[in-house]
Order: C-alpha cells, then sequence, then structure tokens
C-alpha cells in the first residue's frame, strides 16, 4: 500500500468483455464452456441480426401461405413448419406436407429460407415440387462461416450468431421440441449469417458453389450406383476360403491352435512364444498393430501371414458384408454425402462410404468391377490429374513448377531430375516414385522422417531430397513459409474461394499441436481449393446433362462419375472432360482423364 503506483485501486478491478470472452470460447470450440458461462444468454446481441422476443406456436399454415413472399421453411422427420407474422405453423402428415408449400416453393420471387436445402430438395422431388429461386441454407451458411460447428442447435447456431433463443408459447402443442427454437432463430441469423459472409468475402462460396451444390448432391444420392449382388456375394465367399487357409497356416506356423482374431493371443504367440523382438506391451498384452507387424514382416513368415489373413478378413466383413447389406431392391446401393462435415471442404461418404472403396491393392480394386452401369447403359470416369500440385503451382506462383506443368512435362520426372541431379532422360522408375513422394508429401507437409518411412531411405537422404526440391521449387518454399506467419497474424487461412479455417493450434503450448498447425496452414489453402474446384465442376456438369440421359451419379475427391446410355458415352466423356478442364483459369492448365467403361474398374482405366 505505500508502494508509489498512482493508480487507484478501482481502476484494477476486472473488466468484463462479454463479447471477445464468448469470441474466444467459440474460437476453440468450447460450447459446453460457454453455455455454462452464458447459460441461453447471448453477450452482447448482433444488432445486424434484429432478433425477436417471443414466437408462439399454432397449428395449420397461415392463410396467405400461398401469397408469402418470404418463407421460413423446415421439413424434417415428416413435420412440416413454417415461420411467418412471429408463428410457427406446423404441420405433421408428411403425404401432403411439401407438396402444401408448392406454390411458395416452386415460385421464383418468394425467398426461402430453410435449415437443411439438400434434404428439402430430395423430399420436394418425392412430391413433384421443384423449389426455385433465391435459397439461403442456414446450415451450409453456418459451415462456411465456421467448418468447426459440429452441430446446429438452437445454443449453438444463437452463440455463433450472437442472436438471443426467443420464447416460445403454445397452446397447441409442447415447446421442447428442438426444432422450434431453431426454426425461430432462422431470420436473424441469416441476417447474421448475409452480413459476416459479406465482410470475409464469402457470399460466392455460398451462393454459387455451396447452395447449388446441395442440388446436385441430392439427386445423386436419389440415383445410387447399380452393383453386381451376386458378384460380390461370390467373391465373399472367395475371400472366407482365402482367410480361413491362411488361418490354418498361421496355426500350423504356431505350433498349436489359437484365436487368430486375438491381438493378446497373437502377441503371446509372436512376442512369447517365438520370441520376436520390437513388441510393445500394453495393459492388456502386446500390441499387434500393422505398423508394428510390417516391421516384423521378414523376421518370421507367420508375420507375413498374419497381415494377409486381416486383409482377407476386412475385406469380407467391411466390404462384401457391408455393401450387400446397403443394396437396395432395385439393385443400386445410396450414399450419403456429407456437405458440412469436414474443414477442408471437402465432401465426405457414409452409409456407406463409397469414397473409400480400396484400390491399393489388387483384391481390393477388384470391388469396383462390381459396381456397374445397368444393361445398355456405361459409366464414364474422369479424374483431374495432379490438381492440389497444380493448385500449388498457382497459388506458390513458382515459376519451375508452373513452366513444368504448361509446358507438359511430366512433373514427378522433372521433380526427380531436379532432386537427383540427373538429365530428365535418366531419371529411373525408382527415382521418380520417390520424386512423386516428395512432390505429394510436400502438399501434406511431410517431415524428413515421415518421409523416409514413406519411401523406405534414410532420414539423412528424405532430408536431402526435401531440401533440394525446396531449393528448386523456391516459390513453393517461400509459400510454406508466408502461409504460417499470415496465418499466424490473421488467426486462420482460406482458399481461392474464401473459403477460411481458423487455427488456434497455431498459438498451442505444446510443440506438437503448434506443428499440426503448420501442417495444416501450408494444405489446407491447397487441399480447401481443389476442394471446392471439384464441387464447381459437379454444378457445371449436371447443368450441361440436363436433356440427356446421362446422370452424374458419384464423386471421389478429385473424380467423377457418370452413368449414361452406350450411345450418349462419347459425347458425356468430353463433356466431363471440357467442363472439369475449364472451370477455373488458373496459371496452369488442369487436365483430365476421361475413360468409358461397363464397370468403375474398367472405366477407371
Amino acid at each position: 500500500s505505500d508502494a508509489p503506483v498512482p493508480t487507484m485501486n478501482s481502476e484494477l478491478e476486472p473488466k468484463k468483455d462479454e463479447a471477445a470472452a464468448a469470441e474466444l470460447l467459440k474460437r476453440y470450440e468450447l460450447f459446453r464452456l460457454y453455455d455454462r458461462v452464458f447459460a441461453g444468454r447471448v453477450p452482447e446481441p448482433s444488432a445486424a441480426a434484429a432478433p425477436v422476443d417471443e414466437v408462439e406456436i399454432v397449428s395449420g399454415a397461415p392463410e396467405t401461405l400461398e401469397e408469402l413472399k418470404e418463407l421460413v421453411f423446415v421439413y424434417d422427420d415428416g413435420g412440416f413448419y413454417v415461420l411467418s407474422g412471429g408463428k410457427i405453423h406446423v404441420y405433421y402428415n408428411s403425404l401432403f406436407s411439401v407438396s402444401q408449400a408448392r406454390s411458395a416453393l416452386e415460385d421464383p420471387g418468394v425467398k426461402k429460407t430453410v435449415l437443411d436445402f439438400k434434404a428439402l430438395w430430395g423430399d420436394a422431388a418425392l412430391h413433384g415440387v421443384t423449389p426455385a429461386g433465391d435459397i439461403f441454407d442456414v446450415r451450409l451458411a453456418c459451415y462456411v462461416a465456421d467448418p468447426f460447428l459440429k452441430k446446429l442447435d438452437a445454443n449453438s447456431l444463437s452463440a455463433l450468431c450472437r442472436v438471443p433463443v426467443p420464447s416460445l408459447r403454445s397452446d397447441f402443442a409442447p415447446t421442447d421440441n428442438p426444432l422450434f427454437p431453431l426454426l425461430a432463430l432462422l431470420p436473424a441469423a441469416e441476417k447474421y449469417l448475409t452480413a459476416e459472409l459479406e465482410k470475409n468475402d464469402q457470399t460466392y462460396l455460398l451462393k454459387n458453389i455451396e447452395t447449388p451444390l446441395a442440388r446436385v448432391l441430392a439427386e445423386m444420392e436419389e440415383r445410387g450406383f447399380a452393383v453386381d449382388s451376386e458378384g460380390i456375394a461370390a467373391y465373399g465367399d472367395e475371400l472366407d476360403a482365402k482367410a480361413e487357409s491362411l488361418r490354418r497356416e498361421i496355426v500350423e506356423l504356431a505350433g498349436e491352435d489359437f484365436n487368430v482374431n486375438s491381438p493378446k493371443q497373437l502377441g503371446d504367440i509372436l512376442f512369447g512364444k517365438l520370441g520376436l523382438k520390437g513388441g510393445k506391451k500394453t495393459k492388456t498384452g502386446y500390441s499387434t498393430n500393422a505398423d508394428i507387424l510390417e516391421k516384423l514382416a521378414p523376421e518370421n513368415p507367420i508375420v507375413g501371414a498374419v497381415l494377409d489373413y486381416r486383409t482377407f478378413a476386412k475385406l469380407k466383413s467391411t466390404y462384401c458384408d457391408g455393401l450387400l447389406k446397403c443394396v437396395g431392391a432395385d439393385g443400386r446401393i445410396r450414399t450419403t454425402f456429407n456437405q458440412t462435415e469436414t474443414r477442408t471442404g471437402r465432401l465426405s461418404s457414409s452409409e456407406p462410404n463409397l469414397q473409400n472403396i480400396p484400390v491399393r491393392t489388387a483384391e481390393g480394386a477388384r470391388f469396383r468391377k462390381y459396381f456397374i452401369a445397368p444393361e445398355g447403359s456405361l459409366l464414364v470416369d474422369a479424374d483431374y490429374s495432379q490438381i492440389e500440385l497444380r493448385v500449388l503451382a498457382h497459388i506458390a506462383d513458382d515459376k519451375n513448377m508452373i513452366a513444368a506443368f504448361t509446358g507438359g512435362t511430366d512433373i514427378h520426372t522433372q521433380t526427380a531430375s531436379q532432386i537427383f541431379g540427373v538429365p530428365v532422360e535418366l531419371v529411373n522408375p525408382q527415382m521418380r516414385r520417390r520424386a512423386k513422394a516428395v512432390n505429394f508429401g510436400i502438399v501434406y507437409g511431410i517431415g524428413p522422417f515421415s518421409l523416409a518411412n514413406d519411401i523406405h531411405t534414410s532420414v539423412y537422404e528424405a532430408k536431402r531430397y526435401i531440401d533440394a526440391y525446396l531449393a528448386h521449387y523456391d516459390g513453393v518454399a517461400a509459400y510454406m513459409d508466408a502461409c504460417v506467419s499470415d496465418a499466424r497474424a490473421n488467426g486462420y487461412v482460406e482458399t481461392l474461394f474464401h473459403r477460411r479455417r481458423r487455427l488456434p493450434e497455431l498459438n498451442d503450448s505444446k510443440a506438437s499441436v503448434r506443428a499440426f498447425g503448420e501442417r495444416v496452414a501450408r494444405n489446407t489453402p491447397i487441399q480447401g481449393t481443389a476442394a471446392d474446384i471439384i464441387k464447381l465442376a459437379m454444378i457445371r456438369v449436371e447443368d450441361r446433362l440436363k436433356g440427356m440421359d446421362a446422370r452424374l451419379i458419384i464423386q471421389v475427391h478429385d473424380e467423377l462419375i457418370v452413368e449414361c446410355p452406350g450411345d450418349e458415352a462419347e459425347e458425356v466423356a468430353a463433356i466431363l472432360k471440357e467442363e472439369m478442364e475449364n472451370v477455373v483459369d488458373l496459371k496452369v492448365p488442369l487436365t483430365v482423364e476421361a475413360h468409358i467403361g461397363r464397370t468403375w474398374y474398367d472405366a477407371k482405366g
């Protein structure tokens, strides 16, 4: 108290900045803590959102449904909900709900605010309704604004958009339906998100990529992919027989019968009875994961037999059995495309995951033989060639890489020539394979240790390859450094189309977490831009195919597959190549390879 400090005690009292605190909690995804701290209220509500205080829930549609100029609409689990005039109008009859709103949904002059446009488009199509006009999908807007948002409920939407949840009242229905407060928030959330996306130059991303893509995905989900069920079942029997033969071989090599599927019993055999070195003991016994077994494979033939056994058993259970469960009555498999799941903007697929059909081994790639075109039809498969490296060349503005791509030189051969210091004509297949690993590894921020494991060389050699690569492609080296420094300054990275990803990891106290953040900072603009390009291409291709019998049926990252009548195949291949190659204007050409076949395997070329 005697210290000569000219500051009054009252000035040292902590000051609360609720808006800053809320932003910090959201940035680090601490939504539970956010809920505890703010307990349902919103710190400093956004003036741009124009929130409402109370919403009433009533039965039946508003009298003026056919004359609405703005429709706030949710269709979920057979329920039909319209927000109009401060009231939520509720229907529960799934047979008529969408068709009752036909006039408003199909009128291009009626603006629609919806929660899930993909689901709405699919449901509307079942009733012969085609939504038109300006459609604002709040779920997609939230994803563009914050791809870290894991679920969309009233509390998370309230937190993201700084809008208080209106109170609900009803003499007709319980107010605890979680859709009610969410629907009540949609108009205010739209106003906030519209302003936020405009401020961040993300309006084009929502309006011209994500929203029209939802329509394309809904159509693809309905179409499905025809499969040869009998072929899959027969292949399953074959895999079963191979697995059983390997099981008997493993038991014979072990010298005793045991459960090959038990990691504990297998560990005891390998590291106990047979005395193999390098086993890692855990609380439940020795670890027998794939990484450990692959290193031990040269030591004893039993290890290779175990690895092969696991491969065949997994192919049978995961793919043969798993796919057969998903075949519809019409012989087609339908997947769900997840548009708001990844943080890079890539699509994912689930139930089943058709983007994960194995291709690395002959046994896995064989599954593509059972994805077929119906009688009289063919499949056209179009695949971008090295799209992420081409995006890297453009973003990094690397003169040597741009020259390689514009000159038509094989980029992996060119890179091998520079890394190994030999003329292009002296590059051998092993050199090219190693250069290819460096090219793609650089995109993902690979380090010497990981590269050494990938190409089976020393860490010293791997580091030398990376150093030689960055010395030659000095624009890439400068880009890598700038990505990280810009991300630290801005708190995020973004794609060419302004898709953003926040990177709180860059400020983490743990070095390993910071290193992860640096890798993501380098990779996200490349992978995310490639994802945006393929999405734009899907929209363009779908539009070009209108009026034809050809149908886009699946996307697997950089690959599109169209099913079409045999006499349309050549024209479809030309359309795919033209639209995919010209969808954006980069400093290097985008190149696409298109192949035609009766099965996915044949069409893959």
